[in-house]
């Protein structure tokens, strides 16, 4: 196979392939941040995460038919709009979620999966009935459309640049928000010593509300990413949940470096493992290497010590 192409098509393919898998590992981080907060950080096994991502598309979706068909004139920065109220959606319902179901589960994780697995299969049927069976897409502005000329034969998606620098600045506020804000330090607090950190004064039923609608506003924020690269459906989540756990894992909870390592490492092997082989194969060589990575390092590739 490889026999057929000059060694300058190669490297055009490879640079295409690592590029694809740049858009991949966007998606990715951006799932596992919202994971990692609320798997790493309260430990809530969190199975509707990806129907949550699902939320920020449709939102997403609706914006794009609400300014097309209302606001033309401003159609072609709705997707800042889209993104902010994907954000706001994912997020509130994520808080109601955990006031009306999760507050009563902590510290039993099996319980939090088959309730959140339940919660799942809710919000598809929701979805479902809302929007239909049938997948659907948004009308990209204009200059979201196209690609940059990198050479004669390499050429990179504007979306998928776009992609990109939102996955960074997401990336990086999350990184503030943790670890150089107040919140962020009451919730290491919490994570590392709940009772402690109530003693000296933390609200940690409001702690655990607000970062568990944060992170699944996060997902919101890749659902409406991912309405650039696919189109969106009412079990388009569950393609996306297992790879965004296994990066989690793989990585190491409650590490937002390790969460960062996991998703790209993870994504470039997927996506130069596609161009060889097929989709299920690539998928398949990918986890048996995760899987044989964490038997000899079950803590993940990043720890932090935090006392208990």
């Amino acid at each position: 196979m490889l026999g057929d192409y000059s060694l300058g098509d190669l490297g055009a393919i490879f640079a295409m392939q690592g590029f694809a898998g740049l858009i991949l590992f966007s998606v990715y981080l951006l799932m596992a941040l919202g994971l990692a907060i609320i798997f790493g950080q309260m430990g809530v096994i969190n199975m509707a995460h990806g129907e949550f991502m699902i939320l920020g598309a449709y939102v997403t979706y609706l914006c794009s038919s609400f300014f097309q068909a209302y606001l033309p004139a401003l159609f072609p920065i709705y997707f800042f709009i889209a993104m902010g109220l994907a954000f706001l959606a994912s997020g509130a319902l994520g808080m109601l979620v955990e006031w009306s179901l999760i507050r009563f589960l902590y510290k039993r994780p099996l319980d939090t999966l088959l309730a959140t697995w339940g919660l799942s299969l809710i919000l598809q049927q929701a979805y479902r009935s809302i929007f239909g069976a049938r997948e659907v897409g948004v009308e990209l502005p204009s200059w979201l459309i196209g690609s940059v000329q990198v050479t004669d034969t390499i050429e990179i998606p504007i979306n998928g640049l776009f992609v990109m620098a939102v996955t960074i600045l997401i990336t990086l506020s999350v990184a503030l928000l943790i670890f150089r804000s107040r919140f962020g330090q009451q919730v290491r607090a919490v994570m590392a010593n709940r009772a402690m950190a109530g003693a000296v004064g933390i609200d940690t039923e409001k702690v655990d509300r607000y970062t568990f609608g944060l992170g699944c506003g996060i997902a919101g924020i890749a659902g409406s990413a991912f309405t650039m690269i696919g189109s969106t459906g009412p079990t388009s989540g569950q393609l996306y949940i297992v790879d965004t756990f296994l990066i989690v894992v793989f990585g190491g909870a409650a590490s937002l470096l390790g969460t960062i390592a996991s998703a790209f490492s993870i994504s470039q092997t997927q996506s130069t493992l596609e161009f060889f082989l097929s989709g299920s194969m690539a998928k398949v060589i990918t986890l048996l290497a995760v899987v044989g990575i964490l038997m000899l390092r079950p803590q993940g590739l990043f720890t932090l010590k935090v006392r208990r």
